[in-house]
């Protein structure tokens, strides 16, 4: 009678423990959704203070970018909204998909015995640069260039196209002139959250 009893018990907690992970993958599906919403938003935005209010109203997300480009003042305390909590939530777990993907690189170069054979190091710097923005790093050019897993040259080269696509910037770390930094761009934020919500972690 009482191993009945247990039986039903565990198998109540099971349908629970399933209903409740259905319930987490529908939030995440439809928090994916308004990401890619606010992703298009963010990278049709305007550079200028008007487009930050469009994008701000439209979102609840201000763009840093933009604020600067417009000399705009940002305002940190609205920036704590809803909407940009959930992104954060987000790309901490996109920055794990990222990691698992630069990781899975690295390890096929390895069993092939050649890191350049299946070598694209515009992608394995996107993909080390939105790690490192998700966990507020700071990266130079000459880690970017390593993280390119590329010849110094080559990584360079490909940063150089990066730029110019806007989806990275480079400038002065501020406490060492002499140190260039590089990050993602809104841009290019914007094109990876979209990548990663598309693809998952299969990406």
């Amino acid at each position: 009678m009482k191993e009945g009893t247990d039986n039903r018990f565990l198998a109540k907690i099971a349908a629970r423990e399933r209903t409740d992970m259905i319930r987490q993958e529908a939030n995440l599906s439809e928090l994916a959704r308004q990401l890619r919403a606010i992703a298009e938003t963010l990278s049709a935005a305007e550079t200028s203070e008007t487009g930050i209010r469009r994008t701000a109203s439209l979102t609840g997300v201000p763009s840093l970018d933009h604020a600067r480009i417009a000399g705009a003042q940002f305002d940190a305390g609205y920036g704590q909204t809803n909407g940009l909590r959930e992104i954060q939530h987000l790309r901490t777990i996109y920055a794990e998909f990222a990691r698992e993907a630069y990781t899975m690189r690295r390890r096929r170069g390895t069993i092939f015995d050649n890191q350049e054979l299946f070598g694209e190091p515009a992608w394995d710097i996107l993909l080390d640069l939105y790690i490192a923005h998700v966990e507020n790093k700071t990266v130079s050019v000459s880690s970017a260039c390593i993280g390119s897993a590329a010849p110094p040259t080559t990584g360079l080269r490909w940063l150089g196209v990066l730029t110019e696509e806007g989806l990275i910037v480079r400038e002065h770390d501020p406490e060492d002139q002499r140190r260039v930094l590089v990050r993602l761009t809104e841009r290019g934020l914007a094109a990876m959250d979209e990548h990663f919500a598309s693809a998952g972690p299969s990406a």
